[in-house]
């Protein structure tokens, strides 16, 4: 099926449709996108991943930590060739529009969407957290504090994209600096004795003192191994306000995961072997709590306590930032109502901020529960994983020899192994939380309708990302004839 077909497409919009939905050119080069890759996923060093300890224990949610590092990492260099070849800002739903079809694009577009619109809400509450923690202000966590958040750093996006990106890059700096000094001050006091010092639970199948839970904690903690890395996938979205993107993506992407390797496994190690697995398993705060025996605070754990607030807008800031351009390449292609994708005199599409940016403060201020959205949020995150790593493996079989200035190493081999683990992730997210699930499919499903029944006879041929798959599918059809 192309995008010409009458059973996808009508009549063409107006002449000036795409000149009204155009992002600012060559804004970003590899240094600013790979601070980019790391602030959408700093926060989760400083909390969430330690959740995952009551569910495998350390050796557990080490295990699991290891594979969905391997995941990540084979996922990303998938997406680095993908983005060599597709730098649009569709990113994942580019990908799987020329590989899948308009239904695979639009799966994996939503699919991101769920993540990027869910996370900035749940990250909301938890800086809220750290507001009241802190005392600044004398502010406690709510819809006030909520609604700044997104009020003022949707305003500095809408400012442009690089003061957005230069913004993103100092926060991050001061985070990633402030883990660094968390590390070395929390080795000066490593037992590795204290890594396995939750109970073991007797009855679960292959339990001992560093899998207390036995096997299955292990596939249970998947989804909080997946903090570590979780978001790192949306550096593609900046393709079209990148300088030489088919260059600059994949050396930004490949940066981006490296240092999230070494964050993961210096926060992790640090924090339980600091104070013991046990201690801050159920910690809001483990980086802090790991600086505090007996729960007296020292100067170094206020440092990290304010970076954490720091690493948290990190993350929201680029996580918003994601999320308008996901929502700006589907909208724009028609896959949702083209409206949503207007640039403005600034070339930030203002509706695709304010629109998400509205529906995750009512989130936050409604329910106040930043957990199961980020349970939500990683439904949304292993489907489109899945679909981007099946993507790649179409196009390698499919076009052989399409043009591809960057080549994943290992090929099909390294995509299919990120697709395995991605679908076990899936799963995995049922064990976790099956309301958060349920809500992902539920939203799915309206999502759905609305493509199937509406969209999906209204896209527009001209959209970048439908010209791709268009041309590719008319040379296929010349190569048969």
């Amino acid at each position: 099926m192309t995008v010409e077909s009458p059973k996808t497409s009508t009549a063409e919009p107006a002449d000036d449709y795409l000149e009204r939905r155009t992002l600012r050119r060559g804004s970003a080069g590899w240094l600013l996108l790979t601070g980019l890759g790391v602030a959408y996923v700093v926060s989760g060093d400083f909390s969430g991943w330690n959740f995952g300890l009551a569910e495998g224990g350390f050796g557990g949610l080490g295990i699991a930590m290891a594979l969905m590092g391997v995941m990540y990492a084979c996922m990303v260099f998938s997406l680095a060739e993908l983005s060599s070849v597709l730098p649009t800002a569709g990113g994942g739903y580019g990908f799987a529009r020329r590989a899948l079809g308009p239904w695979g694009g639009f799966l994996t577009g939503t699919a991101i969407l769920i993540e990027y619109i869910l996370a900035p809400a749940a990250i909301s509450i938890f800086i809220g957290d750290y507001v009241e923690s802190l005392g600044l202000f004398g502010l406690t966590s709510g819809w006030p504090v909520y609604l700044a958040c997104f009020v003022v750093f949707i305003g500095i996006h809408l400012w442009g994209v690089g003061e957005a990106l230069r913004f993103s890059f100092v926060v991050t700096g001061i985070a990633v600096a402030a883990l660094l000094v968390f590390a070395v001050g929390a080795f000066m006091d490593f037992d590795a004795s204290k890594l396995n010092d939750i109970p073991v639970e007797a009855d679960a199948f292959g339990s001992n003192s560093w899998l207390p839970m036995g096997l299955l904690g292990i596939w249970a903690a998947f989804p909080f191994g997946m903090w570590f890395f979780l978001g790192v996938e949306g550096v593609p979205l900046a393709a079209e306000e990148t300088k030489d993107p088919a260059r600059t993506l994949p050396r930004a992407i490949r940066w981006s995961m490296a240092i999230l390797i070494v964050l993961a496994l210096l926060t992790f190690f640090a924090s339980a072997g600091a104070r013991g697995a046990n201690a801050i398993q159920d910690a809001g705060n483990p980086l802090v709590e790991a600086l505090q025996p007996g729960g007296k605070a020292t100067a170094l754990s206020r440092i990290v306590n304010y970076a954490g607030l720091a690493g948290l807008v990190a993350s929201f800031f680029s996580l918003i930032y994601a999320g308008s351009r996901q929502l700006f390449a589907l909208s724009r292609a028609g896959y949702l109502p083209r409206f949503l994708s207007l640039t403005s005199s600034r070339k930030a599409p203002y509706l695709g901020l304010l629109v998400p940016g509205a529906i995750g403060f009512a989130l936050a201020a409604a329910t106040g529960d930043g957990a199961r959205m980020l349970n939500v949020a990683v439904f949304g995150a292993t489907i489109s994983y899945a679909l981007m790593s099946l993507s790649h493996i179409v196009l390698r079989r499919r076009e052989p020899d399409l043009e591809r200035p960057y080549r994943t190493p290992g090929g099909m081999l390294t995509s299919s192994v990120a697709l395995v683990l991605a679908c076990s992730a899936l799963v995995a997210t049922f064990l976790v939380d099956v309301t958060a699930a349920l809500i992902a499919l539920a939203v799915y499903v309206v999502a759905i309708a609305y493509f199937g029944f509406y969209s999906r006879k209204r896209l527009v041929a001209r959209a970048p990302e439908e010209e791709f798959a268009a041309l590719a599918a008319a040379e296929a059809e010349l190569e048969r004839d």
